[in-house]
């Protein structure tokens, strides 16, 4: 005889909850994605619109390349440390640097999203988390920087700088990507905190260049005086820069190899690395109470 067992009615609840429970979760998660994806449309039709922004922020870093290599082409071997020539020793801090450029105007569309009002629009629609246009604007920035990246590496090898194996162009693209993201989040926190667009440019125009001189991007740390060394060991983007270099500079490379020697101590690129992701994990904790605020 069969025997026929039929759940309890707390057993069928429990299943029909968890089902509705995954339904609505896996609804959000799409939900998310769909919003995120059409805001990051939104970024590239402007692009479209407007290709000049990624016109000039290609040619400027080619610009640096081609002037700067040759105003030093002349150099000893060996002047720039490890270096073939100055144009292999400038690549890194180009890359970094325009990655760095690119992050840093990421606000400027948010911004001025608020002053158009487009912005609140976005806020009073009925939005799975406000949280997409955020992303949107960390992946349209991160996209333009690989961009801008692999334009600079090309045009690096073209001059003489050489090209790192796969591995390390793959460790370059996730040394570009944490800088990246990390500045992106800040200029995406003072684009909520700032009243308007002049303040943030001019944020912008007074930390751009300074970042540029008090890092390695140009010059070895051993060039410069004691005072700027210090300042230099404490920007994140050294610690970008240096690895990526490194990376140019030896074909057989280790995580344990010492990348640059702060007047503190010696860092390795295992330990740069960690800076990098250290200092993107502070930033969006940072940023984070301020964007629930602004989204609230």
């Amino acid at each position: 005889m069969s025997q026929t067992v039929t759940p309890s009615p707390t057993n069928l609840e429990k299943a029909r909850s968890e089902g509705v429970t995954e339904t609505a979760s896996s609804s959000g998660f799409s939900a998310f994605s769909q919003e995120t994806l059409a805001l990051t449309r939104r970024l590239f039709i402007q692009l479209q619109r407007r290709p000049s922004t990624l016109v000039a922020g290609i040619i400027q870093p080619v610009m640096w390349l081609v002037l700067f290599g040759a105003l030093f082409q002349n150099v000893p071997q060996g002047l720039f440390g490890e270096s073939q020539n100055y144009g292999q020793f400038l690549a890194a801090g180009v890359i970094v640097f325009t990655a760095f450029g690119g992050a840093l105007n990421a606000g400027l569309p948010v911004m001025f999203d608020r002053e158009f009002g487009f912005l609140n629009r976005l806020l009073v629609a009925p939005l799975e988390s406000r949280f997409s246009i955020v992303i949107a604007s960390a992946i349209f920035i991160a996209t333009m920087s690989l961009v801008q990246t692999a334009v600079i590496i090309g045009m690096s090898a073209f001059l003489g700088a050489g090209l790192p194996d796969p591995v390390g162009l793959g460790l370059v693209t996730a040394i570009v990507l944490l800088l990246v993201l990390g500045v992106t989040a800040l200029s995406l926190g003072l684009a909520f905190t700032l009243p308007g667009h002049i303040e943030l440019i001019a944020v912008i125009f007074v930390t751009n260049l300074p970042l540029l001189f008090a890092s390695t991007a140009l010059a070895p740390l051993s060039f410069m005086p004691t005072w700027l060394q210090v300042v230099a060991s404490l920007n994140p983007l050294s610690y970008a820069i240096e690895p990526i270099r490194h990376i140019y500079t030896h074909s057989n490379w280790l995580l344990s190899d010492v990348v640059m020697q702060t007047p503190f101590a010696n860092v390795t690129m295992g330990v740069a690395l960690m800076v990098l992701l250290g200092f993107s994990a502070i930033v969006f904790l940072s940023i984070r109470p301020l964007l629930r605020r602004s989204f609230a």
